[in-house]
């Protein structure tokens, strides 16, 4: 007969085998999974474009944000993390990305976004390049499971132009 100790052990073994089959199983249900994110963003005002003490351009914008990420949720989606850059090349680099704004999602009832945003953080390059520069806008997801591995994915948005001289 054994022990209650090895008993124990047999059954907290079982538990943790079946939990982690459960998990893999998850994740492989999510590998299938493919989202159709439909997401817009366009400046409605740039609120400041100028050249600080230290000679990097700085621009803070205003911008209307409509997304909707229903589709990012699935029973195993805990949250999604939610972020738009601003990419744009210059001389020293060829891709320069700049986060603009971030969110975390909570749940399905708060995905589709409808949304008057004042840049989060500016837009700093640095030098002074930005003058009359394309730049593009990117949203990024990460989409974080509560079992499995985190995913991430970004959808190119429209394009801006920033004006040729500095304004205040």
């Amino acid at each position: 007969m054994h022990s209650w100790t090895q008993r124990l052990l047999a059954a907290a073994t079982t538990a943790a085998v079946l939990l982690a089959a459960a998990c893999a199983a998850a994740s492989a249900l999510d590998a299938f999974h493919a989202p159709d994110v439909q997401a817009q963003v366009h400046v409605t005002k740039i609120n400041r474009f100028h050249k600080q003490i230290n000679g990097n351009d700085k621009v803070t914008l205003t911008f209307n944000v409509s997304a909707n990420l229903e589709s990012l949720f699935t029973w195993n989606t805990k949250q999604v993390f939610v972020f738009l850059t601003a990419e744009y090349e210059n001389s020293k680099n060829a891709l320069n990305q700049v986060s603009l704004w971030d969110h975390i999602i909570p749940d399905k009832d708060h995905s589709n976004l409808q949304l008057v945003v004042k840049s989060k953080y500016p837009l700093v390059d640095q030098g002074s390049s930005l003058r009359g520069k394309k730049v593009q806008f990117v949203l990024h997801w990460h989409v974080m499971l509560k079992a499995g591995a985190m995913t991430r994915d970004r959808m190119p948005l429209s394009e801006f132009k920033l004006p040729d001289a500095y304004t205040s």
